[in-house]
């Protein structure tokens, strides 16, 4: 095996593609995203029932709603475990 492969070198770096592809998992991890979009789903059917409820403009429900995607994906951001 070792005529046509040569063992791996301990002490060799990473390639650079590898270093960018770790920088990038490290900086949105999909689990917190999964997460997020597990949570936002039913948030965002609550606002509009409650919203409809209340006969709210439908301009003013879709600022909510944006209202609220853009709190989910702060959470994310914010409170991402390293």
């Amino acid at each position: 095996m070792y005529s046509i492969f040569h063992p791996l070198d301990p002490n060799e770096p990473l390639p650079r593609e590898l270093l960018l592809e770790g920088r990038r998992h490290r900086l949105m991890d999909i689990r917190h995203l999964e997460i997020a979009g597990a949570l936002y789903l039913p948030a965002l059917v609550l606002a509009i029932i409650a919203l409809g409820t209340v006969n709210v403009n439908p301009v003013a429900a879709f600022i909510v709603a944006g209202l609220l995607l853009a709190g989910f994906f702060a959470c994310v951001i914010r409170f991402r475990s390293d």
